[in-house]
């Protein structure tokens, strides 16, 4: 749309109204024969009625052709007969439309002149009126095509918007199929080995040590199992709003959780019951975190996990002793720490890591207590 029409558009319509009805006022004002009280009439009711000309177009129409009985060429059937030619369709109807305008434009005013007007002149001055009257019904009808084509550049917009959002879903669908075949098939398939051979060695070994590590390693592997499946299971549903999602843990959790860490580890402290669940959720995914670190980066150190309130924050402090034997070489992402702290920053709190003085590592995490 150009800049004018787009300024037109934005101009109320009943002051567009208004100012065609001046301009139809000034018209008829200006080029009337006679100003008898019936011509009057007509020009007062005709400009009156283009007021309602966008409810009642063909009724607004023949209130105007009056006027053009008393003028030669009137503003006010035009923009009557420009309203209904840019609303009706019906071509036929039109150019009945057209030929009335042309009709009462042909009417000879006033009356006693009807015998001095030869049968030629009155031809003519029906030719000159019908092709006056054609301006507008074609105006019309454009203004009617473009609207026409404009609401259907909207439709094919929104067609194509549709398109590329099913396009980009179905991407999606298949990299998550993908994906879920990759875990299902390789990584499945791996911890399943590792349940396995834990299992085999908590039979045959008799290093109670040795048995209790195996079955811990053992129990891991089928937790991380469960967990695996319902991920391939989210996975293929594709986001679906019918996909029940895992339960996530809370602080009744953290007890089960320390247990089966597989390392020395001990619970203290508690926090009150109103502490939200966003905030259960960060405290649970922190000593998940620390305690996974001390797994696999201090061997044989025992952990203490303390829960505790001071004032308007909680929080959890995760602190374990040094290895008593070096650490294996495992691959890790170097994003946990990283993503504890994005998830305290969301609670409005902190999280601090680092070294202790005994040689050890120390996790500390506060949150306010009306975080939610």
């Amino acid at each position: 749309m150009s800049r004018a029409g787009a300024l037109w558009g934005r101009v109320p319509a009943p002051v567009v109204d208004l100012a065609l009805v001046a301009v139809a006022a000034l018209d008829v004002w200006v080029n009337t024969w006679e100003e008898t009280r019936l011509g009057v009439a007509f020009a007062v009711l005709g400009c009156g009625a283009l007021v309602f000309r966008r409810r009642f177009p063909f009724t607004v129409f023949l209130l105007t052709l009056p006027i053009m009985v008393t003028t030669e060429v009137a503003v006010a059937p035009l923009l009557a007969l420009f309203t209904v030619a840019e609303r009706s369709r019906n071509r036929r109807f039109l150019a009945v439309c057209g030929a009335l305008t042309a009709i009462a434009g042909s009417i000879p005013w006033p009356p006693s002149d009807l015998s001095d007007v030869g049968q030629t002149f009155t031809l003519l001055f029906f030719v000159y009126n019908l092709a006056i009257a054609v301006a507008p019904v074609l105006f019309g009808q454009l203004v009617q095509a473009r609207r026409d084509l404009a609401r259907r550049l909207e439709e094919i917009e929104e067609a194509r918007e549709h398109e590329r959002a099913l396009h980009a879903q179905a991407v999606v669908a298949r990299e998550r199929a993908q994906l879920s075949r990759e875990m299902h098939d390789v990584v499945s398939h791996q911890v399943s080995l590792i349940a396995v051979q834990a299992g085999a060695l908590q039979v045959a070994t008799k290093d109670a040590d040795a048995k209790e590590a195996a079955r811990t390693i053992r129990s891991l592997s089928v937790t991380t199992l469960d967990e695996l499946r319902t991920m391939v299971t989210l996975l293929r549903a594709s986001g679906g709003n019918t996909t029940e999602l895992t339960p996530q843990p809370t602080l009744a959790d953290l007890r089960k959780l320390v247990k089966s860490s597989g390392t020395h580890a001990e619970l203290t402290g508690e926090l009150p019951p109103t502490v939200s669940t966003p905030a259960q959720r960060a405290v649970y995914r922190t000593v998940q975190e620390a305690l996974t670190n001390v797994r696999k980066h201090a061997p044989g150190a025992r952990a203490t996990v303390e829960l505790w309130q001071e004032g308007d924050g909680i929080g959890v402090t995760v602190t374990n002793t040094p290895p008593t034997r070096p650490s294996l070489s495992l691959p890790g992402s170097q994003q946990g720490l990283v993503g504890l702290r994005e998830r305290a920053d969301i609670l409005h709190g902190t999280l601090d890591a680092g070294p202790t003085a005994e040689g050890g590592y120390r996790v500390r995490l506060r949150i306010p207590l009306s975080a939610d």
